[in-house]
């Protein structure tokens, strides 16, 4: 089969190569999968560099969220155990961690539903308890985990502040169904926020980039508000003046969604089934931008690790299925 892999670390685009490779076999408790459609996350580039809490063995396949097919033809979502990620034709993954992909969406949109709306639904509902009628401010908004928050927001009834960068950023956000579109190259973010909200400001605020946006958030989160810090994609870590917080009166909450999988899967079923409702009302849908064949995974990959893309990028190595191992 073909199967690209990282036999250094580095820039996804320079490191990532295409090989054939035998199929992977499963351990105990897994099974193998063919890869209907994988979806590039930026913990894949920051695999590629060396830069994520996961570090696979060299060499590596990165790719961990899919849409693949069981041997007796069941469509199903899936994390690859690791080392054998899903950009390739086949990826092993934990039996018992299998989720049904919803009748409602496409393989590429189905590879994109679970670790950006997991991470989607429970940064606002389980971590930051959003309400009905609260303002939910959302940093890249139209990235692949932001478009995830966006609509999950909007579903739960709270009126949505989107951040983007650039006017196609800025489109894209508004599509998705924002209330409100801010585009950080060209406004005061804090000061839109306050006049979006008459000076109250965001009672929650999600926030996957870390850096200037979160010293945005702390300045424009509303009295009894909650900040969810989701990721670092700006490669800046904060440090939380706890004083600030103490003074304006708000919560600073972390999500590690990762975690649920071994201390509450039962969790991770429920969201699951939660997300596959909110699919088969049309209230959510992965915004897939691009899918790009297995031939052209190393490039996507590049271009979302360069925060260049808008909403989801699939690998969609269907053309190659049909070949042999």
């Amino acid at each position: 089969m073909q199967a690209w892999q990282v036999h250094e670390l580095g820039e996804p685009g320079e490191v990532m190569r295409l090989a054939h490779v035998e199929r992977p076999t499963p351990g105990e408790g897994q099974v193998l999968l063919r890869v209907r459609a994988a979806n590039i996350n930026f913990p894949d580039a920051l695999m590629c560099r060396g830069q994520y809490q996961v570090r696979p063995p060299l060499p590596f396949t990165p790719g961990v969220e899919i849409c693949g097919e069981t041997e007796d033809g069941r469509r199903v979502i899936a994390n690859p155990a690791l080392p054998h990620g899903g950009f390739a034709e086949y990826a092993v993954a934990d039996a018992a961690a299998l989720l049904p992909a919803p009748d409602a969406l496409d393989d590429a949109e189905a590879a994109a539903l679970h670790i950006g709306y997991q991470t989607g639904w429970f940064a606002l509902h389980r971590r930051a308890r959003l309400e009905s009628g609260e303002t939910l401010l959302v940093h890249a908004a139209a990235g692949g985990v932001g478009s995830a928050a966006v609509q999950l927001g909007k579903a739960a009834g709270a009126t949505v502040i989107g951040v983007a960068g650039g006017a196609d950023k800025a489109a894209a956000a508004r599509e998705l169904g924002c209330d409100v579109v801010i585009d950080r190259r060209e406004q005061d973010v804090v000061a839109a926020v306050k006049e979006a909200t008459g000076g109250r400001g965001a009672d929650v605020v999600f926030d996957p980039v870390g850096g200037e946006a979160y010293t945005q958030s702390a300045k424009t989160v509303a009295f009894e508000g909650r900040i969810v810090v989701v990721g670092f994609a700006s490669g800046a870590i904060p440090s939380p003046a706890l004083n600030h917080a103490l003074i304006k009166n708000y919560a600073i909450l972390g999500l590690h969604w990762g975690l649920y999988n071994t201390k509450n899967p039962k969790l991770v079923q429920h969201c699951h089934e939660q997300l596959t409702e909110l699919a088969a009302r049309g209230a959510i849908k992965p915004l897939v931008s691009e899918r790009v064949p297995l031939a052209g995974a190393a490039d996507a990959v590049q271009r979302v690790a360069d925060g260049v893309t808008t909403g989801r990028v699939a690998v969609v190595p269907a053309a190659e299925n049909g070949a042999a191992a």
